[in-house]
């Protein structure tokens, strides 16, 4: 066997499929994250908060929110998100900023989560899911940004 020619696990595996498994895993984080916060009281911590931030800011365009619009919010928006990855696959070129955006926005709110419980000395609701969101947001920031480079070649 030529030495040249052997194929690496890398180059098995299209970059497509691999920026869509990455897209996926971050959209399962995500909804776990989601079930995290609702299951540990997120908008009890939230919705203070905000008010108290409002207090202080009042042009600050922070909203609160019901248990039910808050949720269903999210809910929608993870399958949405999940929704794209036809796209992903397909390769479209809009899905690459996209993917930086998503993989940046879950990494700062992971961060935030910890951060939080670190500053506050407790767990704060959605923090024992943040190290998934971490995972899977650096996981698509690192394959995006593979794949984006491996087009340009």
């Amino acid at each position: 066997m030529n030495l040249s020619t052997a194929q690496t696990p890398e180059m098995e595996i299209p970059c497509p499929v691999r920026h869509a498994a990455a897209w996926i895993a971050l959209c399962l984080a995500l909804a776990v994250h989601v079930a995290d916060e609702a299951l540990t009281g997120f908008l009890s911590v939230y919705n203070p908060a905000v008010i108290s931030i409002r207090e202080r800011l009042p042009w600050a365009p922070l909203p609160t929110f019901t248990f039910e619009v808050w949720f269903g919010g999210l809910i929608v928006a993870v399958i949405v998100l999940s929704s794209l990855t036809a796209l992903v696959l397909r390769g479209a070129r809009l899905m690459t900023p996209l993917s930086y955006a998503f993989g940046a926005l879950m990494l700062a709110n992971g961060l935030l989560h910890i951060a939080a419980s670190l500053r506050l000395g407790r767990a704060m609701p959605g923090a024992y899911s943040a190290p998934l969101l971490l995972g899977a947001s650096v996981y698509l920031l690192f394959t995006v940004n593979r794949f984006r480079r491996s087009k340009q070649r």
